[in-house]
């Protein structure tokens, strides 16, 4: 089992340079200093999700006969998400640490003993200036009493008022008062980074709100899951489609959480997009079908070039599950900055569809012809992050390798080892002289033979061995090159082929020209 602490700073912060150097992903509004949590995907990132949506429905929707389609609203109504729980219930608690001001769950604060340092205040001598807001430091492992009482001093300064010019001399003239100490065991109130004091939790809304109408008078939400508008559509799928349960509604969307922290790239962000099933089942069935569903996808992220061995299944306990949910599995992925959850596979029994009948007043039960039984049915859901498996694509395949020239000179190769069928291009084609006309028309010619069946990148600046590193780095998996001998000189039998370099081994081979869409169609897909 992987150690879900171990990180690789080093190797995350090359990946996201890669992403804005070569236009998979930007910081949104970045020219005026950003939007936090908010990514827009550029030329090449927009053909990665592409791609891996595109797949995702073919495998989801298109190859299977027992899941349909849907694409919902992006905007929910208040009374959906009153009835699904969101509206009151779908909020974290929250503390703030009082020196630093960062916002922490406090489900997430570990338990610390220790010495705690209470203050009852403090003075500046040779001014007016006093607090009498109670304050305490707890001692950390590594900090001595002087440290602490910085620490102490640091919160204080805060509240100096406009009379104290020079702070940073005040600081050191802060004088503590009414200390005292005391040991604690297994508290959350303090900050594990410095040991400061946290506020008390506080619940923080993570829906977010809008209002619309004339008159603005009208409350509507940025859905918060993908899910709730699959829900209030299952009676209209199942009544306009000839369809019997076991049935599934599939849908790839943007969703939209109010995140306190959005934190590693783009793996927590506040606008993302989710890739969602809901399968609607009989009540024997939702363990079986649950179970089924996760091998389903475990076979998918491997299909897209994450191998098994870097996943991982976390079966969720009882205690940690949602209430609703009798069974949970958590896939996880091992990022650089840890092992972190890509889709959870949850069987949610008839809690959905039953709060939306009695909140819409609507039946929503099923009838079974054979059996005669109406129950209302059950729902497993496989619930994937389109964003984060698109983060752990780059992730896994991105390397850096290392190959000696013919004089023995050792160079670093950058390279994005993505399965074909995930490539944001498909193909380079390159003609091996710019100012050669006929091998200009002739590359020219295959890039417009070769578009209408995938993302092809021409390429006639510099030398070649640059352009084919080029391609290595946004991971394009063959680089097609018209030369010489495709223009058959000196009598030459390659006439009418190419020289197709495959990417991961950098091998060469040459094909016939009239037999290129046939040789790569297959390999792309």
């Amino acid at each position: 089992m992987a150690n879900k602490e171990r990180t690789d700073t080093a190797r995350m912060e090359k990946i996201v340079s890669l992403c804005k150097r070569r236009g998979f992903i930007f910081q949104a509004g970045e020219i005026y200093g950003g939007l936090n949590g908010c990514w827009d995907y550029g030329p090449l990132g927009a053909e990665l999700k592409r791609n891996l949506k595109d797949y995702w429905w073919r495998k989801t929707v298109q190859e299977r006969d027992d899941v349909l389609g849907m694409d919902g609203a992006i905007l929910t109504m208040e009374q959906v998400l009153i009835s699904s729980g969101h509206v009151g219930g779908f909020s974290d608690p929250m503390c703030d640490c009082l020196l630093s001001k960062v916002r922490m769950r406090a489900d997430q604060v570990p338990s610390l003993t220790g010495a705690v340092y209470h203050f009852s205040g403090a003075t500046l001598p040779d001014s007016s200036w006093k607090s009498e807001k109670a304050y305490s430091v707890m001692k950390l492992e590594g900090m001595d009493e002087a440290k602490l009482r910085k620490t102490a001093r640091e919160y204080y300064s805060q509240f100096f008022n406009d009379a104290i010019v020079d702070k940073k001399a005040s600081l050191k003239a802060i004088e503590l008062t009414g200390e005292r100490t005391e040991s604690l065991e297994n508290t959350t109130s303090y900050n594990p980074e410095n040991g400061s004091l946290l506020t008390e939790p506080r619940q923080f809304n993570l829906m977010l709100q809008t209002n619309f109408g004339a008159t603005g008078e009208q409350i509507a939400y940025l859905r918060p899951e993908t899910a709730q508008s699959i829900f209030c559509q299952y009676k209209n799928v199942l009544d306009s489609n000839r369809i019997k349960l076991p049935f599934g509604i599939a849908q790839c969307g943007k969703s939209f959480r109010n995140e306190i922290n959005p934190r590693n790239f783009t793996f927590r962000s506040r606008e993302f997009e989710q890739m969602e099933i809901e399968y609607f089942c009989h009540p024997d069935d939702g363990m079986r079908l649950t179970d089924e569903w996760l091998a389903e996808r475990l076979a998918f992220y491997e299909a897209i070039g994450i191998p098994r061995h870097k996943l991982h299944i976390l079966d969720v306990p009882d205690g940690e599950r949602a209430f609703y949910s009798k069974k949970t599995y958590d896939i996880e992925y091992e990022f650089p900055f840890g092992v972190q959850e890509l889709e959870g596979v949850a069987y949610r029994t008839d809690y959905d569809l039953g709060v939306h009948a009695k909140g819409s007043n609507k039946p929503l039960e099923y009838f079974d012809e054979e059996t005669k039984q109406r129950f209302i049915p059950h729902v497993v859901e496989p619930s994937a992050g389109c964003d984060r498996t698109i983060l752990a694509l780059i992730c896994e395949a991105y390397d850096e390798e290392v190959i000696t020239d013919e004089n023995g000179k050792e160079d670093v190769r950058t390279v994005l080892r993505f399965k074909p069928s995930m490539a944001p291009v498909k193909v380079g084609i390159f003609p091996m002289l710019k100012k050669n006309e006929q091998q200009v028309a002739i590359a020219k010619q295959i890039q417009k033979t070769l578009q209408p069946w995938m993302m092809c990148f021409y390429d006639d600046g510099g030398a070649l061995g640059r352009r084919y590193r080029r391609q290595d780095e946004v991971g394009t998996p063959f680089c097609i090159t018209v030369d010489f001998e495709s223009l058959g000189e000196n009598d030459s039998p390659l006439k009418d082929t190419v020289t197709i370099r495959h990417r991961d081994s950098m091998q060469q081979e040459r094909i016939a020209i009239s037999e290129l869409l046939a040789w790569l169609l297959p390999r792309v897909r």
